[in-house]
This record gives C-alpha cells, structure tokens and sequence, in this order.
C-alpha cells in the first residue's frame, strides 16, 4: 500500500499529492482509448465534453452502475491503483465505483463546485495530456440562522491555497476539504507564476505542492515564476458512490 503521508501537500492534512502515477506510455495508451469512444459515449456540456463511467445517478443520489472501460480496471488498472493508495479504505466499497472523464481544451476550466452528497467524501483526480492549477476556495462567513446549508452562499474568489497538477499525476482530496471547500480550475489558456519579487502581480492564489512536483524544470519555473501553456487535459474524476442499486436485469456483481 501507499504511504501516502510522502505525498501530503504542506499546509493541509486532507490533500495529498503523487507525481507520476502513470507512466507517459500508460498516459498515452488511456488518452487513445479515450479518443477511439464512440461519439454517443460523450456528453457535450457548454464549455467542455465528458464521459461517466460506472454507471448513471438517479436524482436521489443512486449508482445504476455499469463495466467501466477495461483500460480502467484492467491494463492499466487505475481503480486497483487508486485502491492501493489506502485514500479509500473507509470507503463504502474501498475504491472508486464511479468516474467523471472531463477533456478540457486550453481556455476551458470549471467554475467553483462541491461534488456532493452522494459520494463518499474523498475524491481522486488522476490528469492526463496537460497541466492545469486546482483552486480550493471556501465560502465567506454566514451569520444567518441556515449556515448549515450552503445554498445560496456566496464564495471567497480568493482561493485558500492552489495545487499545481502535473500531467500523470494524481491529487487526492478527503475529509473536511472535500466536504466544506469548493474546488475549480481557471479558464486560461496559460498559467501565468509570478516571481517571488513581483509584489504587484496580485495573485493571492499560492502554490502549495511545488516541493512535491516530480519535473524538475516545471517545479523551478512554477516555485521561480513563468508561463506555461496548456494542451488538451484528459481529468479523471474518481469517487466512490455509497448506494448502488442491486438486482437489476443483466447487471454483473
């Protein structure tokens, strides 16, 4: 099993992160997969497309689940790595049952979200393709009597901290973070990083994993400031949904 207290981001003791989960070959042999999907496998949302594998969720929050693609639970087996981690160990079924393929193109991202009830509250996010930046962000204080529901609460657009994804690697959010912050990623076409000197650039946001990244060149540039450009980033978005219907008609378990 993983120690995963190697890879816990400073500052935090609910997020973790591992550079080089897969290899760059593992890493190209998933994204073509990914590109052999038929057409009806997609579903086109506003600003990105996606594939769910697993199964569908009924609006109460139940998996109607389905076989993942075999490049996930066989060669290279992301579930059985993920599982390994020990992230889902108290976990209703110990792994990830369910998973959010997101492509993102440079200029795409996601706007600041929970994930939900539904899921067992930790998450694991494997990137493939591309970089991106992974903003966590928290709501601003309620001093009304329904603090308790965050409906309707207004976000701080200040991110609490940021982490800087390498592509192959997996970040693993859990616990309180996962189920009190918000998280989401900038829709820019490159990620800028100021220099520790540049006081007047105003980014608030701080990178919180660079002693952890596993590319020297990148973790100089991220820690020293620069630019780096985004490609097409493949996000796998991987949870484990506590109901799941049973009994259903062809249904293999």
């Amino acid at each position: 099993m993983t120690d995963l207290a190697r890879y816990l981001i400073p500052g935090t003791d609910e997020a973790f992160y591992i550079p080089d989960f897969v290899t760059a070959e593992e890493e190209d042999f998933i994204i073509r997969k990914i590109h052999e999907s038929p057409l009806p496998k997609w579903k086109h949302l506003a600003n990105r497309r996606l594939q769910i594998w697993g199964g569908s969720m009924t609006a109460k929050g139940v998996l109607i689940p389905e076989e993942v693609p075999p490049f996930i639970n066989k060669y290279p087996d992301i579930i059985a790595r993920i599982k390994a981690t020990g992230a889902f160990q108290s976990s209703p079924h110990g792994a990830p049952n369910h998973i959010i393929m997101n492509e993102y193109l440079p200029g795409q991202g996601i706007m600041p979200h929970e994930d939900g009830p539904a899921y067992h509250p930790v998450v694991a996010t494997l990137s493939l393709g591309s970089h991106a930046v992974f903003h966590y962000y928290r709501y601003k204080p309620s001093t009304t009597a329904d603090s308790a529901s965050n409906q309707g609460r207004a976000i701080d657009p200040d991110p609490v901290f940021s982490v800087f994804l390498e592509p192959r690697s997996l970040v693993i959010t859990r616990a309180s973070l996962y189920q009190t912050h918000l998280h989401g990623i900038d829709g820019v076409h490159a990620d800028v990083f100021p220099a520790p000197s540049d006081t007047a650039s105003g980014s608030s946001a701080r990178i919180a994993n660079v002693e952890l990244l596993g590319d020297a060149p990148t973790r100089e540039l991220v820690a020293n400031g620069g630019t780096l450009e985004r490609r097409a980033r493949y996000s796998l978005t991987c949870r484990d949904v506590a109901r799941v219907a049973t009994g259903l008609p062809g249904l293999k378990r």
